[in-house]
């Protein structure tokens, strides 16, 4: 009769984590594991499988990085965002906030090199934070989900690859998003993001997520290094789905704050901004720009990225004029997500700061 372990006592055995066990067993690398309740058992004489961790499309990294392709995404800039930090970062600026966090890039990446007391981070798309919240409190349970997604979608044909796309969209608008199916809901959230058209998030006017099938030949969805290395950073981090506005109260004079809103457009034909239900209009840049303006006479130290208009129109001053009592620097990016390949070229956007 076949005698079993817990993960547990596996973990202990091959000197790995209880969360690396879990993740061999969904991915069908160790032979004749079980389910005991929600729990995996492994056969007692089951040997540790080598590490293959690093194939089937996962890119070898020791960092951090976002675990979805986002609009306006900072990897790019990063050097130019550090570069452009405040001096005593980590030392006497001991807290940081990011109320439009999105991908989470400059986050992992800050929290990569310096430590705080108190980190922040919101947005007001609440499935997207509510991703944020399974990696840190549940990352083996979405783990499991995803390598579950994952082998599913690889192993059809491209027809069936569509209509599995539809159906899990269909699912992700129909189940409402609770304490109970938060882990469901984050990876459908993860799963559409790696196979929709050009990693988009966009909603309609009824909160519907609606972007189509990207049809993709395979994604990679369990990064499980990835996804581990983040859960840990964030164990400490307040996490929220709300207004930008609520920064007002954790900002003090110890403070970095560093807003990326959705970028006001340059033109009709890229303002990809429907991320919740709600469009980020000129009427909310200034709004914005006046929250920026009382963080700093708190003493808040302040930093804030957009596009600049005078890529297509040189006599538009909307940012110049707005941010006039800060300091305004025009940096190069890429523009990483548009309908036109032949579009996505390098353009100035704008770093504003108070400092």
């Amino acid at each position: 009769m076949l005698q079993y372990m817990s993960c547990r006592d596996a973990a202990e055995r091959w000197n790995i984590s209880q969360r690396r066990v879990s993740v061999l067993c969904a991915e069908n690398r160790i032979p004749n594991v079980a389910m005991l309740g929600n729990m995996w058992i492994i056969p007692i004489n089951a040997e540790k499988p080598t590490d293959a961790r690093k194939s089937n499309g996962a890119k070898p990294t020791e960092k951090a990085h976002p675990f979805v392709k986002w609009a306006g995404g900072k990897t790019q800039l990063l050097d130019v965002l550090k570069s452009n930090l405040p001096s005593g970062i980590g030392t006497t600026i001991t807290k940081y906030a990011e109320p439009f966090v999105g991908g989470g890039a400059f986050l992992f990446s800050l929290l990569e090199e310096y430590s705080f007391e108190e980190i922040y981070i919101s947005d007001n798309n609440k499935e997207l934070m509510n991703v944020y919240i399974a990696i840190r409190d549940n990352c083996n349970e979405l783990l499991n989900d995803l390598i579950t997604i994952q082998n599913e979608y690889n192993g059809l044909s491209a027809e069936l690859q569509e209509q599995f796309y539809y159906e899990k969209r269909d699912e992700f608008n129909t189940v409402e998003l609770t304490k109970k199916t938060s882990v469901q809901k984050a990876s459908l959230f993860i799963f559409l993001n790696k196979s929709c058209f050009n990693g988009l998030f966009r909603v309609n006017k009824k909160g519907k997520y609606n972007v189509p099938f990207g049809k993709h030949k395979s994604v990679f969805l369990c990064d499980s290094d990835n996804l581990t290395k983040i859960s840990a950073m964030l164990q400490n981090v307040e996490i929220k789905s709300c207004d930008y506005h609520e920064v007002m109260s954790f900002a003090d004079s110890s403070t970095l704050v560093y807003f990326d809103p959705p970028y006001r457009p340059l033109n009709v034909t890229s303002g990809f901004t429907s991320y919740t239900e709600d469009d980020f209009s000129d009427k909310n840049q200034i709004e914005l720009a006046s929250c920026f303006k009382a963080l700093s006479n708190k003493g808040v130290k302040v930093m804030l990225s957009n596009s600049d208009p005078k890529n297509t129109n040189e006599n538009d001053n909307f940012f110049d004029n707005l941010y006039a009592d800060f300091n305004i620097l025009r940096v190069e990016a890429s523009r990483m997500i548009n309908s036109k390949g032949s579009s996505r070229g390098k353009i100035k956007e704008l770093l504003i700061k108070n400092y």
